[in-house]
């Protein structure tokens, strides 16, 4: 009976031992100096309202309760201090890597660092824009040679998934085009039964990676979990067959083929199971988001055929000064600049990806704040997005915001980030975007099938419904 008993109080021991011990912990900062705000309950602080409340509404409410240029919070296990505004946005733009490194919840460290779960946390972003960056990827001189083959890939899925329907759920559509994309670009493999077979475990991951990291079953963490181990297997079975490729002298033309023969200072070969998490991380990167922004494309564009009217003209101005069946180039691209104005009114309006994490490698005083080194520092756009100071009738979808001779303070609108760590793919998602922004509106008119959709997620905006639109063929 004793030791049952024992057995039954442990974990509330603990928890409360852990509760203490953090509470007790001395502190580098006096509380009097650092940013207002509340560190909510114990462990949890304030996760639950964080993810489950909106994060933008989450740091709107407290930026009006406490200060519009710094609060602190804890979320997802972190001591964390939210820097707000266009002058937040430059301070941390401008001191990357001398008072912050890039920072990954611990959620997102479990998925995405198997090869060295045992090991120190070191940062994977860093190495993976190092690998995209280093051969020249994404560079625009790169990414000339890849746009036939984006343009022939994204009709291939409207002929089969689009025409000939009278209703289609876009969301899950647009998943399917990012997906093959990224899986040509950086595994350098067309194959749709494989890439069909990824796009579920990609979902749960891209759900699991802003979550309580609690491995039970039920849990959106322990889905993720089992999806990137899915994912591992089959990129290290990708991998094998690279590998085998690259033997017979079969040229490198993606990143994987780079990442396979790549060696560090000493001459080693990186870990296939490095390779996987990193290959792993660049597709999610180049999945996710690509496929929110076209897909609230096709919501907001639908909800006003007087835009859609100028993006046809625009897009039919282009086709016009094409042969029958030729596909897009890179001047193409260019002339598309009202259809670009349009996606960046969609990403003001509704980002892709609400916000990113970096940590204090020193104390340092922002706005008359002190924040303790180790700290988390919480960046979001929407901050600066939606507020009427900067942008007029914030909650309206206006694309002219952009025409040129319009301008915004500096550091107001800063979809792709800034400073060294701006989106190393801005460019990829761009020329995937407007091919998609081509293809489609060339082909359809279409209406939203429920005008009143709810829009779910956290971090990542997910239309409930997937997003059914009727089509109507030109």
């Amino acid at each position: 009976m004793e030791l049952s008993l024992v057995v039954l109080l442990a974990p509330i021991v603990l928890t409360l031992v852990a509760i203490f011990a953090v509470r007790l912990r001395p502190r580098s900062v006096e509380a009097k100096d650092l940013p207002p705000g509340s560190l909510g309950w114990p462990i949890m602080g304030e996760t639950l309202e964080f993810l489950f409340g909106m994060p933008e509404k989450f740091v709107f409410d407290r930026m009006n309760k406490y200060s519009p240029d710094i609060f602190k919070t804890k979320i997802l296990g972190e001591e964390t201090a939210v820097i707000c505004g266009p002058d937040g946005h430059k301070f941390l733009f401008s001191n990357e890597q001398k008072l912050f490194t890039a920072f990954r919840p611990h959620s997102m460290q479990k998925l995405f660092r198997s090869y060295q779960a045992a090991a120190p946390v070191q940062i994977a972003r860093d190495a993976e824009a190092k690998i995209l960056r280093s051969p020249g990827f994404l560079k625009p001189e790169a990414l000339v040679r890849y746009m036939g083959k984006m343009d022939s890939i994204t009709q291939q899925q409207m002929q089969k998934y689009w025409e000939g329907k009278d209703e289609v759920k876009a969301f899950p559509l647009a998943k399917a085009l990012t997906l093959t994309l990224a899986c040509h670009f950086f595994l350098g493999t067309d194959d749709p039964e494989r890439i069909s077979s990824l796009v579920s475990n990609f979902d749960h991951i891209t759900l699991g990676m802003h979550s309580v990291p609690v491995n039970f079953p039920g849990t959106v963490f322990y889905r993720a979990n089992r999806a990137a181990a899915a994912i591992r297997r089959e990129l290290r079975q990708v991998i094998k067959e690279k590998k085998t490729a690259l033997a017979t002298g079969v040229p490198m033309q993606d990143i994987l083929c780079h990442m396979i023969v790549a060696t560090d200072p000493s001459g080693k070969y990186m870990p296939e199971a490095e390779i996987a998490d990193k290959i792993m991380g660049l597709l999610v990167a180049g999945y996710s988001t690509v496929a929110t922004a076209m897909s609230f494309f096709m919501k907001y564009v639908g909800e006003r055929p007087d835009i859609y009217a100028k993006i046809l003209a625009e897009q039919s101005e282009v086709e016009a000064g094409k042969k029958p069946m030729e596909p897009l180039e890179w001047d193409d691209i260019q002339k598309m600049k009202y259809s670009w104005n349009v996606m960046y009114e969609v990403m003001r309006l509704t980002p892709p990806l609400q916000g990113t994490f970096r940590e204090a490698l020193t104390d340092f005083t922002y706005a008359g704040y002190t924040v303790p080194k180790g700290w988390k520092i919480y960046w979001t756009v929407s901050t600066t997005n939606m507020n009427p100071e900067y942008f007029s009738e914030p909650d309206k979808f206006e694309p002219s915001r952009y025409d040129e001779g319009n301008s915004f303070p500096p550091f107001t609108f800063v979809p792709f980030g800034g400073g060294p760590r701006m989106c190393p793919g801005k460019e990829y998602a761009r020329l995937a975007i407007l091919t998609f922004v081509y293809n489609v509106v060339k082909r359809f008119k279409w209406e939203l099938v429920h005008p009143k959709e709810k829009i779910i997620g956290d971090m990542m905006p997910t239309p409930e419904k997937g997003l059914p639109i009727r089509l109507t063929p030109h």
